[in-house]
């Protein structure tokens, strides 16, 4: 026990050191109700992929690169080259004609390296993981709880709730653990004395202990990333800290101890061979090396592919946008970089070329804490990376905000009383009948779109709505030229019966959708004190411009437009028009990936369908992310791959809008496109699992049938059609129009970003004038495409 240690002394201190690593190890996770994507390697960003192919193996037992099947075919179509084939063997430092010799045999199946629970678990016929999920996820659920419970949980501190509830728990004794009740009860209420006392139990030292304590926070699913949410959000708004995740992993070892001294006599001997093994340096062996080379050849290949979409064709000599130059374009509509935008922004573009879109993140550089109308509660809408240092509110009269805050108080107590443990059979028999008929108009999709809400206001100083303004006209590049009409659109997603439904909204909104940040810029930008001052700026809006807001339903691809009043009837008359017939088009492409979508005209539909398990693809695909004037991917069909930000470096004087593009929406990015990838290759892992048979639990996440592991990550169904991946696992390729100097500036400054490429992550590309791929950046220095004559210069 702890007597063999002084408390807090040098060894007790270094186990809490290693503690803190391995929760850093973990990716952050938020609540369903405003869920955002987010990078499960995370904790692995600063290693290169085989070394974090080897050290997620012996955690979590995932693979985390593409199937080697995959890999096998695409070489066998000729999407891999043998070009790609040798560049990947050159950088892993692989012999030539290693993958194509590798490619062919059986990847390994990867085995987490064991746990006190696992021995036990093969020695006594008892699943203990199983039980130990069961019951750390039963009180998690109560304990997280935000608002669904009935019975509200002990409020305490995690570790000192949990140490109440399983003292009341005979389900460990029942299983064979004898006084399991008794040992917690004795245990100090300071989760750092009681990790000490446990690993004192197991012998933990400081070198088996980082890779321990990460497989055991590994086990437990989405409830230590949620604890590591919370860390993270504190540390982001320089809070301190938080100790939730160290109260999990004192809590998961807590019942490692018990059960090393419950089976020592059947276990013992196995457990210090789990700890020798537990101690061995992370190193990548072959086959996590062959691994991650093929991965790297398959995200070349679609690179490749990439700059042969971008590339202009040689009658193209200047890839030039739809007006000539110096003309005002009749229409600009500015989109989130979302890759759903690059759908309807194609075909706006195809259906009315007097139409000129334009791309950046979608909360319009309006971080704010927004009120809605009726309601107590304020949601964040601005980038996770961001803490929002603005607020909002939705105006109304006192009686409509009375209604509203009564009608939603009485949904939560009915909603509360049919899910009560004392009410919800006597519920089932009494409404059963009348419920069938809702559920049944359910599936056949028959819901409602919600009303219009009031006007937004933001509550800002004049000083700073200039500021605001000036910064989103800057973002967007439109400092000269504005059109007379500017539609600024956020996008959302209208679906019910989805617990996931925040990660179909827009991610730069904090997981709501982008209408009310959307509406506060437009008003910005039509306030005549605003743009009185914006010309001091030097950003002059003409006279006769108008900015209106709307909202792009990802599910439909309609657009709602709001506060129209004072626009000119004619061009607000050809936005619409456009609007539909781009809506149509949008409808048609994405139909044909979409299963069950035979009639595009239906897809409005699977918004509002109960029983529809795919209303969309969400940014499945997503494989590239360009910076860069419109004019040079107007044009391609970029499929809906590609994250689009507007940017002229020639107007961006000291490359600062350069630095925030690389370093915040370009690691958004990322983030999506690393969660996808997780999703597919390591679901076990990283993916939320099957939502036929997900169940809520404490509103906060899901849960597979009784399961109490909570499934952090996106469904099965959102990445998969049944058949094959609706999401290819290639790495994010950015591609940035810019001199190579300027960008290997910002990764200069910004050591954790360059890592995301020195370390294969990401792929950097730069694009020259004509919209070409010109230089490849790899290990410190820019290289030149094989196709474009240019020297590699170094970053």
């Amino acid at each position: 026990m702890l007597r063999h240690r002084t408390l807090y002394s040098g060894p007790l201190l270094d186990l809490f050191a290693e503690a803190d690593a391995a929760i850093r190890q973990l990716p952050p996770a938020f609540p369903l109700s405003a869920t955002v994507a987010v990078n499960p390697f995370l904790g692995q960003a600063g290693e290169d992929r085989a070394t974090a192919a080897a050290r997620l193996e012996r955690a979590a037992g995932v693979r985390t690169t593409i199937a080697r099947e995959t890999v096998v075919s695409r070489i066998a179509s000729g999407a891999i080259t043998p070009q790609d084939l040798a560049d990947a063997e050159d950088v892993a430092g692989l012999p030539a004609g290693t993958l194509a010799l590798a490619s062919t045999e059986p990847a390994r199946i990867p085995q987490a390296t064991p746990t006190v629970a696992d021995l036990a678990a093969r020695a006594t016929g008892v699943d203990w993981p199983a039980l130990i999920g069961e019951r750390i996820g039963a009180w998690a659920s109560a304990h997280f709880d935000e608002g669904q419970a009935f019975w509200p949980a002990l409020s305490a501190a995690p570790f000192a709730a949990w140490r109440h509830f399983a003292t009341h728990d005979l389900s460990p004794e029942i299983a064979g653990i004898s006084g399991f009740a008794q040992r917690v009860s004795a245990l100090p209420g300071d989760p750092r004395a009681a990790l000490g006392i446990a690993a004192d139990s197991l012998s933990l030292e400081a070198p088996e202990a980082p890779a321990y304590f990460h497989r055991l926070l590994m086990t437990l699913g989405g409830w230590p990333q949620i604890a590591r949410g919370r860390q993270w959000l504190v540390e982001r708004d320089g809070e301190g800290t938080d100790d939730t995740a160290l109260s999990l992993l004192a809590i998961r070892l807590t019942w490692d101890a018990a059960l090393l001294e419950a089976f020592a006599d059947k276990i013992a001997d196995d457990w210090t061979q789990a700890r020798a093994a537990h101690a061995a340096p992370i190193l990548p062996e072959r086959e996590h090396r062959i691994d991650a080379a093929l991965q790297d050849a398959t995200d070349r290949a679609a690179e490749r592919a990439l700059a042969h979409t971008l590339a202009p064709a040689e009658e193209d000599q200047s890839a030039s946008s739809a007006r000539p130059a110096g003309e005002r374009p009749a229409i600009q509509a500015a989109f989130c970089i979302d890759v759903r935008s690059e759908v309807i922004r194609r075909a706006l573009e195809t259906v009315d070329p007097g139409i000129e879109t334009v791309g950046l993140a979608g909360f319009f550089g309006i971080a704010a804490h927004h009120a809605p109308t009726g309601s107590d509660r304020h949601e964040a809408r601005a980038p996770i990376l961001l803490s929002p240092a603005q607020s909002s509110a939705e105006p109304t009269l006192a009686s409509v905000d009375a209604e509203k805050r009564l009608r939603a108080r009485t949904m939560r107590a009915w909603g509360r009383f049919r899910q009560a443990a004392v009410s919800a059979f006597a519920f089932v028999e009494a409404a059963g009948p009348i419920y069938a008929a809702k559920l049944l108009m359910g599936s056949a999709a028959k819901t409602k779109r919600p009303a219009t809400p009031p006007r937004p206001t933001l509550e800002l100083p004049l000083s700073a709505r200039i500021a605001t303004a000036a910064g989103a006209l800057r973002a967007m590049s439109l400092t000269d030229h504005v059109a007379p009409l500017v539609l600024i659109a956020g996008h959302g997603a209208h679906v019910t019966n989805a617990p996931h439904a925040s990660a179909l909204q827009c991610g730069a909104c904090g997981g709501h959708a982008g209408d009310v940040n959307a509406r506060l810029l437009a008003g910005l930008l039509n306030d005549p004190m605003v743009r009185e001052a914006l010309v001091d700026e030097g950003l002059p809006i003409p006279a006769d411009t108008r900015f209106i807001a709307g909202l792009h339903d990802t599910v439909s691809d309609t657009l709602t437009l709001y506060d129209v009043e004072g626009t000119n009837p004619h061009a607000l008359a050809r936005l619409r028009t456009a609007i539909a017939r781009a809506g149509s088009l949008a409808r048609a492409e994405r139909a044909v990936r979409l299963p069950r979508a035979d009639d595009p005209s239906r897809l409005p539909a699977r918004g509002g369908d109960w029983a529809e398990l795919r209303p969309e693809w969400g940014l499945a695909g997503c494989a590239a992310f360009i910076a860069g004037p419109r004019s040079l991917s107007r044009g391609r069909d970029l499929a809906g791959r590609a994250f689009l930000h507007s940017y002229d470096w020639r107007q961006d004087q000291g490359f600062g809008l350069l630095e925030v593009i690389l370093t915040a929406p370009v690691v958004v990015a990322s983030w999506i496109a690393l969660q996808y990838h997780g999703s597919v290759v390591a679901p076990a892992a990283f993916g939320g699992g099957d939502k036929l048979l997900h169940n809520v639990t404490g509103g906060i996440g899901v849960v597979e049938g009784n399961s109490g592991i909570l499934r952090a990550g996106l469904p099965w169904q959102s990445v998969h059609d049944g058949e094959a991946p609706a999401h290819d696992p290639v790495r994010l390729a950015v591609v940035v129009a810019a001199p190579v100097e300027a960008i290997s500036g910002v990764l200069n400054r910004h050591p954790d970003l360059a890592a995301l490429f020195d370390n294969g992550w990401l792929s950097l590309h730069a694009m020259d004038d004509r919209g070409r791929l010109a230089h490849r950046y790899e290990g410190g220095t820019w290289y030149p495409n094989e196709t474009v004559d240019h020297p590699a210069i170094a970053a």
